[in-house]
């Protein structure tokens, strides 16, 4: 119910024939840059704060821009680029706009190597300085990078130490900078390592710089960039001479799939979206493989390569439950499956009280979720039927028999996302009241004071907006009970790898776990995770633990979720007001592939993750010490 800040998306496209192969088959030389345009549109959801564009072109004469970039900040920002792309040849007539000779040799965006990607942002930073790709220029063009990714590092730190004790002067700290920077330096690095074979071998002028471009190895740069970074990540890059290369974390933690055949190499972070952009067997399209990377060189050759050794395994769990397409083949089974698994639980919570139950979704990211619960609870109701039909005998009577197979599962569109009130114009008290209008309800669709209303969620972190619209918008329908399940388990620890998940105190699960701590008296667990968590601060994060654990282990979950309802009810609730969470079995059962599982259970792939944790739970005992002082 409360929108989640998600990793990136990034789309690449590297056409492999000229320009004028792809006007003669599909009618305009732009198909390569349309099929960007669509890859990052169908990405979307993956990025809403900005977008950007690079591009690549192969055939640039001396003195003629062969890299290009636009990007643009805002919800509608793929709109504005691809327009202002189109911008530059509006001007131009039908016969010269149909020419690909003519685009190839003068128009910008007419090149052969495409870059997209989409931002949210994790970090705080904001603004166009901060949207991909980002750009390093220099006047050979094989020294000219562009990169872009879907990532997080959990040690910024550690690899702007080391790249500064190299005499490097990044611009500012941030990772992408840093990456960027890191890269570039190993590429020119490689460039010159040629330069020097190219002159011994007797090369001169011109033909020397051709020579480079065609040997650069790009895993060179990647071996002896990456092993240092902490963190998932899907890092892409072109070069101004024409290499273009996606690179994946060794955990596996970020994703990406590619398709190629001898016209084009497309890559992006989503699966379906290459199907539907390009409409292609789902069996065409490939994985990359963590720590590997996909290359491909000036001439369009391919190379698949293993940039760095793979790790403990563990694909992020939030990209099956949430963030990703829902329309993958495996990604709705999966949710389906999520919703299934919550049956036992939501039967005990209703009392198996099926007859007297709605069953509704919020937000509609949940839907595929809700149709698993609808399929289980189906499940449940003919093993029912079943039992009750054999217990009449071998002479059943016609209306006991026409009860019984008239019995359905109650489902219904109880709430609707109604329109997008400005509640940042408002303060106080105003803005939760105009904020509890967000979502309209249909009013009949239960039997007041008699049904239960039972509405499932694909994630429960924050809490905030339960408490300040839906449980109140839900509790006008006047339901006997009202039981929100959350299709993931409880979200407990902050995710560093590219969810806008990285502070203690926002987790509602966190709270819940402090406030029973402080009503049974046992404030001294609190003091002495603090306690262990401060004494290793210093330490390598080798040796690092994690403490936070001991904060939820003096509890059932059960514990937890019965305090988070009371934590989010408000006050004038008539309903009884349950929550119910995914348990982590029935989460690896519904998803056995992707096991990162860090925000649920603590068990961080990475040792930077394990330290920024660990700094996230001293910050916020010293800030609410602070609060306390103050």
């Amino acid at each position: 119910m409360e929108q989640l800040k998600h990793e990136c998306g990034v789309a690449m496209v590297r056409l492999l024939k000229p320009l004028e192969y792809y006007k003669r088959k599909y009618g305009t030389w732009m198909w390569g840059l349309n099929k960007l345009y669509l890859l990052m549109e169908k990405q979307h959801n993956r990025g809403q704060e900005g977008a950007g564009v690079a591009c690549v072109k192969l055939n640039a004469s001396s003195g003629e821009e062969y890299m290009f970039r636009e990007r643009a900040i805002g919800t509608n920002a793929i709109s504005e680029i691809f327009n202002t792309i189109h911008d530059n040849y509006r001007s131009l007539k039908q016969e010269q706009l149909q020419d690909a000779l003519l685009a190839e040799q003068t128009l910008p965006f007419a090149g052969e190597l495409y870059m997209g990607h989409l931002r949210y942002s994790t970090t705080g930073r904001s603004g166009l300085d901060y949207i991909h790709p980002f750009l390093r220029r220099n006047n050979y063009r094989a020294k000219n990078l562009a990169v872009c990714g879907n990532f997080n590092l959990t040690n910024v730190d550690e690899v702007f130490t080391k790249i500064t004790s190299e005499g490097q002067h990044p611009r500012k700290y941030a990772d992408t900078y840093i990456i960027l920077e890191q890269m570039g330096h190993r590429l020119d690095r490689e460039v010159e390592r040629l330069y020097k074979e190219c002159r011994n071998e007797g090369w001169r002028g011109l033909q020397l710089t051709l020579q480079i471009e065609e040997r650069i190895n790009i895993q060179n740069v990647l071996k002896t960039s990456s092993p240092q970074w902490d963190g998932g990540y899907v890092i892409c890059g072109i070069t101004g001479s024409g290499d273009s290369f996606a690179v994946r974390d060794p955990w596996g933690i970020r994703t990406a799939f590619y398709y190629m055949d001898n016209e084009v190499m497309v890559l992006a972070s989503e699966r379906p979206v290459i199907q539907t952009a390009l409409n292609v067997p789902i069996e065409t399209i490939h994985e990359l493989q963590p720590g590997e990377a996909i290359i491909l060189n000036k001439s369009g050759e391919k190379c698949l390569a293993q940039i760095n050794e793979q790790k403990d395994l563990r694909p992020c769990s939030f990209e099956r439950i949430y963030f990703s397409r829902g329309s993958d083949k495996d990604i709705y089974n999966e949710r389906k499956r999520l919703g299934k698994n919550l049956i036992p639980s939501i039967l005990q919570a209703i009392d198996y009280d099926i007859e007297h139950t709605v069953f509704s979704f919020i937000p509609n990211t949940a839907e595929i979720a809700f149709y698993g619960m609808i399929e289980g609870l189906d499940n449940y109701l003919n093993r029912l039927k079943i039992q009750r039909i054999e217990a009449l005998g071998h002479n059943p009577d016609h209306n006991e028999l026409e009860n019984i197979l008239s019995m359905r599962v109650r489902s219904e569109k109880v709430a609707i996302k109604d329109i997008k009130l400005r509640t940042f114009i408002a303060e106080g008290n105003t803005r939760n009241d105009l904020a509890a209008h967000v979502y309209d309800i249909t009013y009949g669709s239960l039997t007041s004071y008699i049904d239960n209303l039972v509405i499932i969620d694909d994630s429960i972190v924050r809490g905030t907006t339960l408490k300040q619209s839906i449980i109140g918008i839900l509790d006008r329908l006047h339901p006997r009970k009202i039981v929100i399940v959350s299709s993931s388990p409880q979200v407990r620890y902050p995710d560093y790898y590219g969810i806008d998940m990285s502070s203690m105190e926002q987790f509602i699960a966190f709270r819940a776990a402090i406030e029973l701590l402080k009503e049974q008296g046992r404030e001294d667990i609190i003091t002495k995770t603090y306690q262990c968590c401060k004494a290793q601060e210093h330490l390598p994060k080798e040796q690092m633990r994690n403490y936070v654990k001991t904060i939820y282990e003096p509890f059932a979950d059960e514990q937890i979720s019965t305090k988070i309802a009371q934590l989010l009810t408000p006050e004038s609730t008539q309903a009884d007001v349950e929550i119910i969470y995914q348990t982590l079995e029935g989460l690896h059962e519904a998803c056995p592939k992707h096991t990162g599982d860090w925000s649920f259970s603590g068990n961080y792939p990475t040792l930077g993750g394990l330290k920024l944790l660990n700094k996230a739970f001293i910050d916020y005992i010293e800030n609410e010490k602070s609060n306390i002082d103050s």
